[in-house]
């Protein structure tokens, strides 16, 4: 099975009949993006995590995708199924509860210091007043930055609606407003204001940290190779990435909440 038509009859024929053969078929087929994704998820990990270990875990998310994917809804299963392999494998990591505690910690100081921050001040913190609304030392919170992006904590992925104050977007993932899983017009009409917060969020991040989300999870360039474009280096372009991630997630909780 290799051409587009081969696999949409694939495709049809298992949502007709659920066939157990058919469902194989298509986590053989599409085992390579599994593949894909713990390559990913393993830049920069410590080298305790194996990626054979990351390919497992993410197999629970393609099959989960496999199982509720619908060809109907018109999205490609690629762009549906990546967000829950790298799910599915972030879950597991969380659950070794291999990144420090006093990391988390400090990444909660940070992003409440970023909102603090913005409230008041009506923009973006530069690194510099960020350290200092956070208590931190520049290089303590690059480091932070650093760790917290590498340990896989930090993702568009990354539930933007949780905790508990009534925002109405409790449940759903950055990657449910890409395709969802057919809750209800309800949940779509969520999903659909979630991508109008993140859209407006992303634009209003500074030009370099708009570039290396751009790069790393539409272009799908490794951290390395974005350094080499920006001129710095990998660790730098993790700090980047980890303080747009969070700045991200502070908005969007400020923006659900308040709605």
């Amino acid at each position: 099975m290799s051409g587009t038509g081969e696999t949409d009859d694939l495709w049809t024929r298992y949502k007709a009949s659920e066939s157990k053969d058919l469902h194989n078929q298509l986590v053989v087929h599409y085992s390579s993006l599994v593949k894909y994704v713990a390559a990913r998820v393993a830049t920069g990990l410590p080298n305790t995590v194996e990626q054979g270990d990351l390919v497992s875990y993410g197999m629970f998310g393609l099959i989960d995708a496999i199982e509720k994917f619908e060809p109907a809804r018109g999205f490609k299963f690629e762009t549906y199924a990546i967000p829950r392999i790298r799910g599915a494998i972030l879950d597991e990591l969380r659950s070794m509860d291999w990144v420090p505690r006093s990391v988390r910690a400090k990444a909660r100081r940070i992003e409440q210091a970023m909102a603090t921050f913005e409230n008041e001040a009506g923009r973006g913190a530069s690194e510099e007043e960020l350290a200092e609304r956070a208590g931190m030392k520049l290089n303590e919170l690059r480091n932070t930055l650093g760790q917290v992006a590498r340990g896989g904590i930090l993702g568009l992925d990354e539930m933007v609606g949780g905790g508990s104050g009534g925002g109405g977007f409790e449940g759903i993932s950055v990657g449910d407003t890409v395709a969802d899983d057919g809750l209800g017009p309800g949940a779509q009409f969520e999903a659909s204001e979630i991508r109008q917060l993140l859209a407006a969020s992303i634009l209003a991040l500074p030009e370099r940290e708009r570039m290396v989300l751009g790069l790393y999870y539409y272009e799908t360039m490794t951290l390395a190779e974005i350094g080499t474009i920006l001129g710095v280096s990998e660790s730098r372009v993790c700090q980047i990435h980890g303080k747009a991630v969070l700045q991200l997630r502070s908005r969007m909780f400020a923006a659900t909440h308040d709605t």
